[in-house]
């Protein structure tokens, strides 16, 4: 038996909760097409992402640990499937739709460049003058302009939700800049969900790849309350040697209690708030989708202590000023001598503009990628 398009959306009608978003009630597209016999808007919106060349290039993208630092650490690929399954099993639990929420998750990241967040701040700094660089924005114009895929328009063609979902994307690390998508009403839920998901993969997972590298030792963590917890919760004792199999289990059980705290938040604020529709959740003053208090205060601290152990070590500090000239240099010698730009580049000037083209270009390299350029332009034995 075939599952017709209609038959899930009917099964969505029955079965999520009433401030679910239904694939049905979408919006739609900016450029009309035909629906397909058996996926959902989102569905299609989901396929399309993983899809793209830009998605593919995240596999070479720093999440914390630049590629060639080794084959263990989480990149941009990783990381975003990660938050995809969390954000699904939040969805799944809260009855909002799996598949709107697996692609927001699965296209956040789209905009990062090369080499994290330094390589963001880096080219933000060089664009100051120009609009500046954002990666919420920059996923938006991948997935609306750069990706040439359709005959009759650019971009995806992505439903108005899944766009809705990019801009108003939300964690400690990222503000949103919802222009044009209904800037007075918050994120639906399955939006709410993606960031929460994006928020808890990343604190959980970089935790993790400290541990593996060394950058963060037990002892440090010693101190922080969800160490504490985790500890007891596994039954490791403080004189037993850490291993990669106690690593394993701490992380396994911080990642489940998380996502049991969040159910548990979230479901008393549902149950408070009461929303009727997808509107009444959007147009109430806060999140829905929140951890309790208890687990918030043990998350800021977390959040703290890898700012301080990790993400200030001085060996990611080395790597993020290595990467501030690599991007540096580039954009100026681009900006400079575009003829130096692949001939499809160029042709995106006029319509563009000089900055915005080079931007775009070093928006889309991977980190392996941004250093072969830079060997070619400025080694003289490396052949161009």
């Amino acid at each position: 038996m075939t599952r017709t398009r209609e038959a899930i959306e009917e099964f969505e009608a029955r079965t999520l909760a009433p401030y679910g978003m239904k694939s049905r009630d979408s919006r739609g597209r900016e450029y009309p097409e035909d629906e397909s016999p058996y996926r959902t808007a989102f569905q299609r919106d989901r396929d399309r992402i993983v899809h793209t060349t830009a998605f593919r290039r995240l596999e070479y993208k720093t999440q914390v640990f630049v590629t060639y630092e080794g084959d263990y650490y989480r990149t941009r690929l990783t990381h975003t499937l990660e938050v995809a399954q969390i954000g699904r099993t939040i969805a799944r639990a809260l009855g909002a739709n799996e598949d709107l929420v697996e692609a927001i998750c699965l296209v956040h990241d789209l905009g990062h460049p090369p080499f994290g967040h330094s390589g963001e701040e880096t080219l933000n700094r060089l664009m100051a003058d120009h609009g500046g660089f954002d990666h919420n924005r920059q996923a938006l114009r991948i997935v609306t302009k750069l990706e040439r895929r359709y005959p009759n328009w650019p971009g995806l063609n992505l439903t108005w939700e899944t766009r809705e979902g990019i801009v108003k994307h939300e964690t400690e690390y990222d503000v949103s800049d919802a222009q044009d998508y209904d800037p007075e009403k918050r994120g639906n839920l399955e939006a709410q969900i993606a960031n929460a998901a994006d928020e808890l993969a990343y604190t959980t997972h970089d935790l993790d790849d400290g541990l593996r590298s060394g950058l963060i030792t037990p002892e440090q963590a010693e101190d922080l309350g969800w160490w504490r917890v985790l500890r007891e919760s596994i039954g490791w004792k403080r004189d037993e040697p850490f291993s990669d199999m106690i690593r394993y289990r701490l992380i396994r059980r911080l990642i489940g209690l998380e996502v049991d705290d969040l159910l548990d938040a979230t479901s008393r604020v549902l149950a408070d708030a009461d929303p009727r529709s997808v509107e009444e959740l959007q147009l109430l003053p806060y999140n829905v989708v929140v951890h309790s208090e208890h687990v918030a205060r043990l998350n800021r601290e977390l959040k703290d202590f890898l700012y301080e152990n990790m993400y200030r070590h001085y060996r990611v500090m080395r790597m993020a000023a290595k990467a501030e000239r690599i991007l540096s240099r580039l954009f100026e010698t681009y900006v400079r001598m575009p003829e130096q730009l692949p001939p499809t580049t160029q042709k995106r000037i006029e319509e563009n503009g000089l900055h915005r083209t080079v931007a775009d270009y070093l928006a889309g390299m991977t980190d392996r990628y941004a250093l072969q350029e830079y060997q070619k332009l400025f080694d003289p034995f490396t052949r161009p």
